[in-house]
């Protein structure tokens, strides 16, 4: 197997992580975004003696993540998808006989624990972008804890993200293993005051001063499909190819969004917080970061689930800064004033 390029900062941890696994059945990575953890790391563990024999599943929250980190971990080793790695989505599976490392979704992670609760075959399970703390993955943690008590005392798993909780190692009884170097810097600019008005016309005004005054493509994040068309209208006038991503669109609109812009064309992206982790979007140098997010809620009232929009949290904001600096020296424009930064939730 090909040596990972040692420009990746997650090269300088790979030795502690094995030897971590090598002797403890949980061990959790924290690296920032792009220091390599997600597409880089797994491949370098394919080859230990413990996981001889046996495949790897990487879960990744998000069905637009997982495919894009299939891809690259298929680059990686000079194959394509479907090949040594492969990927399972709702409706949709590229995998193999030969497939060794498999990225999934929560749902298909929860109902493979539950159809086969030993997990033969598996020898690692590794949890990425553990921050986002969904249901389904804490479940799957559970799940995996009991399973590693009850039936497989040699199943490893491992809790990868760019922010943690400091406490979380502790709880679990796992030693921590921190990357502390990043691929790119990435500069951050605030807003003197707080934006007044709707934030896809505070977004789209900084996406134009971007375009006038940054190099690379620019990413943005807005909170929801409502806002993103709204963006999109006010910069149907640029010479900029302005692109849509969030989760409902179809697979192909999707690819169109992570791949350079054609002729060299600079690129709008346009995203919710679908991309937020996991992605490398080529081109990106620039990240308008409009401070909200749109995420559900349970009422107790009505014992339902509902939509929320509200403020961006500090792991988020990270992370989404963390996509300007994957390919490249980048910045990051926060639509609110540095003094709000220590209070965002």
């Amino acid at each position: 197997m090909p040596a990972q390029p040692p420009t990746l900062p997650i090269a300088e941890v790979i030795p502690a992580v094995r030897a971590a696994l090598a002797a403890h059945p949980l061990v959790v990575v924290q690296a920032p975004p792009g220091a390599g953890k997600s597409t880089a790391l797994p491949l370098d563990l394919l080859n230990e003696d413990w996981l001889a024999g046996q495949s790897i599943i990487m879960l990744q929250p998000r069905r637009v993540a997982a495919r894009a980190v299939a891809s690259r971990l298929a680059e990686g080793l000079g194959e394509k998808v479907g090949e040594t790695v492969g990927y399972r989505v709702r409706f949709e599976s590229r995998v193999s006989q030969q497939t060794r490392l498999e990225v999934v979704t929560e749902g298909i992670l929860t109902r493979r624990l539950q159809r086969d609760p030993e997990l033969a075959g598996v020898g690692l399970v590794i949890l990425d972008e553990f921050h986002e703390r969904s249901l389904n993955a804490d479940l799957a943690l559970a799940l995996l804890r009991e399973v590693q008590g009850a039936l497989r005392g040699d199943l490893r798993v491992l809790v990868m993200s760019a922010t943690l909780d400091p406490d979380l190692p502790a709880r679990l009884g796992a030693p921590l293993v921190e990357s502390v170097g990043r691929a790119h810097p990435v500069e951050v600019r605030y807003l003197a005051a707080e934006p007044v008005g709707r934030v896809e016309d505070a977004v789209a005004r900084k996406i134009r001063q971007a375009l006038e005054e940054d190099e690379g493509d620019v990413l943005a994040f807005l909170p929801g499909v409502r806002e993103i068309r709204g963006a999109a209208a006010q910069l149907a006038d640029t010479d900029a190819l302005v692109l849509p991503l969030y989760g409902d669109l179809s697979v192909q609109e999707q690819r169109r969004a992570l791949l350079p812009g054609p002729g060299g064309r600079r690129k709008v992206v346009l995203a919710t917080s679908i991309a937020e982790t996991s992605l490398t979007i080529d081109g990106v140098r620039v990240v308008v970061d409009g401070g909200q997010s749109r995420t559900q809620a349970f009422d107790p009232a009505s014992g339902l689930t509902r939509m929320v929009t509200g403020r961006v949290t500090r792991d988020s904001a990270a992370q989404r800064a963390g996509r300007a600096g994957r390919t490249a020296p980048g910045v990051v424009y926060r639509l609110w004033p540095e003094r709000t930064q220590p209070l965002l939730p």
